[in-house]
Parts: C-alpha cells; structure tokens; sequence
C-alpha cells in the first residue's frame, strides 16, 4: 500500500503541467468526438458488442476457461479489421469532412468574421429563403435549399446545374415549380448568391427518421452530416418547414423561427474593433497582452 502511495506522489511530481496537460487534453477531446460518432452511426450497437465481448473475455480469465479465453481473444484480433470493412462509409465521410473543413484552423488563428459586403448578401438572401420557403409551404412545392459555409460544395455543384442568380423568392419558386427540370434537385447558395441548381445530394443513413419523412428529408440531413452545410427543407406532402445541421433535423419552423436560425447559423455577429486577434494570438500574441495590462489597470 505505502509502495502503491509513493508511486502515485511520485507521479504527481514528475507531472509536466504543460505538455502532460496538451496530451490529455488531446485524449479527451478524441474520446469525445469517438463516443459523438459512436452515437450519431451505427457503430454505437458494435461499441456495445465490443464492451460486452470484453465483459466474457474477463471472466474467462478469471475462471481460468482457456478454450473460452483462446476462442475470445482470436475473435477480438479480427475485431478491429472488421470494425474498418463495416463502417467504412462512416469512417471515409468523417476523413473527408476533416480534410474539407478548416473551422478548426480558423477557431484557433483567427475570429469568425465576414466582411460588410457578404454580410448584406447574406442577409438579403435569408429574407428572401425565408420568404421563399413560407410561399412553397403554403403551395406544398417540396424544395431543398443548401447554404454553404465552410466546406467547399463544388462536387455537389457539378451534379447539378451551375448559374449565378440572385436570391430572391421568385427564382426559387421557379426552381422549384413542378413543371420546371431542376425541380427534383437541390439549390446550392454560396455567399448569398445562386451558384447551381438541381443537384443531387447524399442519401443519410440514419435509421431513426420517421416514416413521414422520404427522399427529401433523407438527402438533406445527408448533406448535413457529410458537410457544415445548412440544409432547409420543404415537404411536398406536408408543407413542413424543416432545417437540417450537423446531421439534426429540425421540424415544423415557422418563418420567424427559420430567420432567427438561419441568422445565427449563416451570420456571425459583428466584431467592434478593427482588430480581432485569435485565441492563439489573445494568449501569446501583442493583443493578449494589452488586453491583460488593460485589465490591470
């Protein structure tokens, strides 16, 4: 116990609270986006298999069961490389949305800033979704409205048809009227502008939707799980209103409610200095330090 005791304080000290703390912190944060994948795929009933095979493999060894324990620790050596054939969708659209998205690079160099322009496009365009979406409700025209953000769409573009219009309601109801060709397919919207119509999205795999939702719904929460994309929605059969993000479905919105989150998702708020240092910059940077012997004045 003493033994036990001293190897624990010794640890303790040996503790380098700089770069021991970045490692665990690493750590944490891997766990986390695993058991967050875990649930949101089907890989979370396999990390229950996994536990439960794991709970055996342990009493075997406790009772000394040696065909058990062979036959248990042959099965789990396999485990891994059958865990990849799988679930290699899940596992190639997470790589492809890491290598598509820089948030992360921008959260930690820089603030989210938008300039005065794109700003007042983007906020025109979300009036007019807003109303377009309002107008095809009432009608019960189905309609699919991508709202790019980070993530580069341009295979999802050239799916479809490529043009430059403005957003405003009257050319999403044509787009999206019955008789017209681009009708079935999804609208792309970059930077507050039309930039493609008609385009095909991914399918989501996710078991749990309702049996009142179909093909629309299903594509656009696939756009929201392989992208940071905005997806809303529009049923043909219901006229619900629906808005799809990071692979969550959100029903029946009103349009106050579609603008308020379409304004916080799309629009970030204004920044009133010029100067917006990140948190790598606020930390070690020249800003970090005004603003810390500011404070201590």
């Amino acid at each position: 116990m003493n033994n036990e005791l001293t190897n624990i304080i010794s640890n303790f000290r040996s503790f380098d609270w700089t770069r021991d703390l970045i490692d665990v912190v690493i750590i944490a944060i891997a766990f986390y986006e695993l058991i967050l994948f875990a649930r949101k795929s089907r890989a979370g009933q396999l990390v229950k298999g996994l536990l439960l095979l794991m709970a055996f493999y342990a009493l075997a060894y406790y009772f000394r069961l040696r065909t058990v324990r062979w036959l248990l620790s042959n099965v789990m050596q396999i485990g891994f490389i059958a865990a990849i054939v799988l679930f290699q969708p899940e596992i190639r659209r997470t790589l492809e949305r890491l290598g598509q998205s820089t948030s992360w690079a921008s959260k930690i160099f820089f603030t989210r800033k938008m300039e005065p322009t794109l700003r007042s496009q983007w906020q025109s365009a979300i009036v007019a979704i807003c109303d377009a979406a309002e107008q095809l409700s009432d009608t019960h025209t189905g309609a699919l409205m991508v709202l790019e953000r980070k993530n580069n769409l341009e295979e999802i573009m050239h799916t479809g048809t490529q043009f430059h219009a403005n957003v405003i309601p009257e050319v999403l109801g044509t787009i999206f009227y019955e008789g017209t060709p681009l009708h079935d397919g999804a609208v792309v919207i970059r930077d507050g502008q039309i930039v493609a119509a008609g385009c095909v999205l991914p399918l989501s795999n996710n078991l749990e939707m309702g049996k009142d939702m179909g093909t629309r719904h299903r594509a656009g929460l696939g756009m929201s799980e392989n992208s940071d994309a905005i997806v809303v929605v529009v049923s043909e059969e219901t006229g619900i209103i629906s808005l799809a993000k990071n692979g969550v479905l959100i029903r029946r919105l009103d349009r106050q409610n579609l603008f308020s989150l379409l304004q916080e998702e799309i629009i970030p708020p204004e920044v009133r200095t010029d100067k917006d240092p990140g948190i790598l910059k606020q930390l070690f940077g020249k800003g970090g330090k005004a603003a810390h012997d500011s404070q201590k004045k």
